[in-house]
């Protein structure tokens, strides 16, 4: 790893000097442990003395449909507690009678539900929590389920709520019980963060309002909405906490604590669920862009400029997270550097 090391620090520190991201971290690991890690430019350009660091708190944005949902409904599945290919409506009272009824967990999971596209809930259904929900629990579908792949924050929305629903508990409180606590993701959490943790943390878009950039506080309009705890973004998180978190993906024996989810579910969401529909898609996680299926390398990503890989095949895994919301919505930039980031990743 020691070539790669370097090029990976020569790719990372080029994307500082082209302003794509003011910082970033990155780490490669296997199944004992992380291998090789880094850390390059600084936490906000407006304080270019602060250095971004390997504990740096990172808005994780889309992070979370896989720290919280994917993991929550993992834990559920394996519990017995949810079966992904029953009909959403003969199990949940709260969508029985409207359109999500003829829907199945499954179908959330690789996006072919066919829910509605559109996800800018305040202009949809106002401020008011319960409007929020029912709007989102009993809109008409988009199209048939099962029609084709159309990725939309919605479905892990519909997710964290079958999940609370389930469990009987607020999404925060079922992924800390369950995952982030017993694998011992102390620095994993759902925001607004606490101001001494707000401190160290990667500030992200300019908000309009304050004039000041989003530290601390989810960039996501939805999570905002909805408190800062939501399916689609919220959750804040560190390298290291991802590291032990796709380290025990891997972990077949019991070297770790064991969390809610695990092995069953990891296999299951790591191959091709979507039949014959493309794009391919697993369980939440679909194959690296600029890879082949064969290759075995599955990714997902954040907005704000997170993205972690994993590869049972290879018997690696792989973060890399910016804040390259700082400087643009443009993602064609980091797009360039994320794929060179895996290729040496995983070379």
């Amino acid at each position: 790893m020691t070539y790669s090391t370097d090029r990976i620090e020569a790719l990372l520190n080029e994307g500082v000097r082209d302003k794509v991201y003011p910082g970033a971290v990155w780490a490669v690991g296997d199944a004992t442990g992380t291998r090789a890690h880094g850390a390059t430019g600084v936490l906000d350009p407006n304080e270019p003395d602060v250095p971004m660091r390997p504990d740096t708190v990172f808005d994780a944005a889309s992070l979370t449909k896989i720290l919280a949902v994917w993991a929550s409904v993992g834990a559920l599945w394996e519990e017995g507690k949810l079966d992904l290919d029953a009909l959403l409506g003969a199990f949940w009272p709260e969508v029985d009678g409207h359109p999500l009824d003829a829907v199945t967990a499954r179908q959330l999971l690789t996006h072919t539900a066919g829910v509605p596209l559109r996800a800018q809930l305040k202009n949809l259904y106002g401020t008011d929590l319960q409007d929020v929900r029912d709007g989102v629990l009993h809109e008409a579908l988009h199209r048939p389920p099962g029609e084709a792949v159309e990725y939309t924050d919605r479905a892990a929305l519909i997710l964290g709520f079958l999940a609370e629903h389930l469990s009987g508990q607020r999404l925060d409180q079922l992924a800390t019980e369950r995952t982030w606590q017993p694998l011992g993701m102390d620095s994993t959490r759902f925001g607004p963060l606490p101001a001494e943790i707000a401190a160290r943390c990667a500030p992200t878009e300019l908000d309009q309002d304050t004039d000041t950039h989003l530290k601390g506080i989810a960039h996501d309009f939805s999570a905002r909405l909805l408190g800062g705890v939501c399916g689609i973004a919220g959750a804040f998180t560190t390298l290291d906490d991802l590291a032990v978190f796709l380290r025990y993906m891997l972990d077949t024996s019991t070297g770790l604590a064991r969390a809610g989810f695990g092995p069953a579910w990891t296999r299951q969401s790591l191959t091709v669920q979507t039949g014959t529909l493309e794009p391919v898609r697993g369980l939440f996680w679909h194959p690296a862009p600029g890879t082949h299926l064969a290759d075995g390398i599955w990714v997902h990503y954040g907005f704000t400029g997170t993205g972690m890989w994993i590869s049972p095949q290879h018997g690696r895994w792989a973060v890399l997270l910016t804040n390259k919301l700082y400087y643009t919505r443009d993602r064609q930039p980091l797009t360039d550097v994320r794929n060179a980031f895996r290729a040496l990743a995983f070379a």
